[in-house]
């Protein structure tokens, strides 16, 4: 007999806990685990970096120029770069700060220097930091509607043929073109 009624009271504790549990676990707020809240941003793969690199050397060769490329992810933070045979020491740096003005100011660097050119004020912009420059060769990298990096060509004889090169690479990696056809 006393066999029974422990059993039962064992059962009556039992089920006022579970009660208690399902009670705690409704009145919970719900939380929202800190991985959903961290930003999701898509990121230019090595392979895409290295194929638009290959396309705008190729270009410029083809036209008789040496230069380098240089090709940054969204935040300006170099992926690659290379500079071809003979291109000149100083092509290096202008390429990867053509990159990333492009890639930070999410605009091609030419349009940069005409808007400047237009409206004085915005010359402050060739002072925002040390890597910025405003000249033209530089073109963001947007693909699928979103910028994940930038490219930059230094080294032709002249800004519309060094966004002639950069946009070859981005035509080579299928990204959204940045200058008109022709230009």
């Amino acid at each position: 007999m006393a066999c029974v009624y422990l059993r039962q009271r064992i059962s009556v504790t039992m089920a006022y806990r579970l009660m208690i549990a399902a009670a705690f676990v409704m009145l919970m707020p719900y939380t929202v685990p800190a991985s959903d809240e961290l930003p999701k941003e898509s990121v230019l793969p090595m392979g895409l970096a290295g194929k638009a690199i290959q396309a705008s050397l190729d270009a410029c060769k083809k036209d008789g120029y040496k230069v380098s490329v240089s090709v940054v992810d969204r935040a300006g933070v170099l992926r690659a770069m290379s500079r071809a045979d003979g291109a000149g020491p100083h092509t290096v740096d202008s390429s990867r700060k053509k990159a990333y003005t492009a890639a930070s100011l999410r605009r091609p660097t030419t349009e940069l220097a005409e808007l400047i050119n237009k409206v004085p004020t915005l010359q402050a912009l060739r002072e925002m930091n040390d890597q910025v420059i405003i000249l033209g060769g530089g073109l963001p990298i947007e693909i699928g509607g979103e910028v994940v990096g930038g490219i930059g060509v230094g080294g032709a004889p002249g800004a519309q043929l060094d966004d002639a090169c950069a946009q070859a690479g981005l035509d080579a990696i299928g990204a959204a073109p940045k200058i008109p056809a022709g230009k």
